[in-house]
């Protein structure tokens, strides 16, 4: 199936969706306004993944296999351990090919917000200090930066894999309200 653009038509009521972006680039946000516009339940897959500390919880794998098995759902596509059985069971993946200045001032400003106003994340962790942009090659600024050239050949090997996969390209924001308000609301 070829990939589908913000006004196509989608052939089928999405059921498992999985939302695909670089960090910082609308993933979450996305996802959660899709599942309350289908009706369906939205799995936040940071949440399973970060445990206090910021240290993965052991149960990730399972727990990820377990939402997945149901017949509804959408979440975020990412994590290596569970992206390949996350691709086996979706029906529906949305591209979000943010441009990389975008993506950065997105991530900066969501970092810097969450930062000065220790707003606690996942099982209570807390964005580290701002110069830790400077000295952790992990960090979530430095990692949309470095990751971004790789979301796009992800996603067409996943079309390579499955080409029964409904897979649609938002490109910007007025793309995305576009889609949704359109295709997605409209779907079978």
């Amino acid at each position: 199936m070829p990939l589908l653009g913000p006004g196509a038509p989608l052939p089928h009521r999405p059921r498992r969706v999985l939302v695909a972006g670089v960090s910082g680039s609308g993933k979450t946000t996305l996802a959660a306004t899709v599942g309350r516009a289908l009706g369906i339940p939205h799995v936040e897959i940071d949440a399973l993944f970060h445990g206090p500390g910021w240290v993965p919880r052991p149960s990730f794998v399972e727990e990820v296999h377990a939402f997945a098995a149901r017949p509804e759902w959408v979440t975020e596509w990412q994590y290596d351990a569970v992206r390949p059985h996350l691709l086996a069971r979706a029906d529906t993946l949305v591209w979000l090919d943010l441009s990389r200045p975008r993506v950065m001032r997105q991530v900066v400003r969501r970092t810097v917000v969450r930062r000065l106003r220790r707003q606690r994340l996942w099982n209570g962790n807390v964005e580290p200090p701002l110069r830790t942009v400077l000295t952790d090659p992990e960090h979530i600024v430095r990692w949309a930066w470095t990751h971004h050239a790789l979301v796009e050949p992800r996603v067409l090997a996943a079309l390579r894999e499955r080409p029964d996969l409904v897979v649609v390209r938002l490109r910007d924001r007025r793309e995305v309200r576009d889609w949704v308000e359109g295709p997605l609301r409209l779907s079978p």
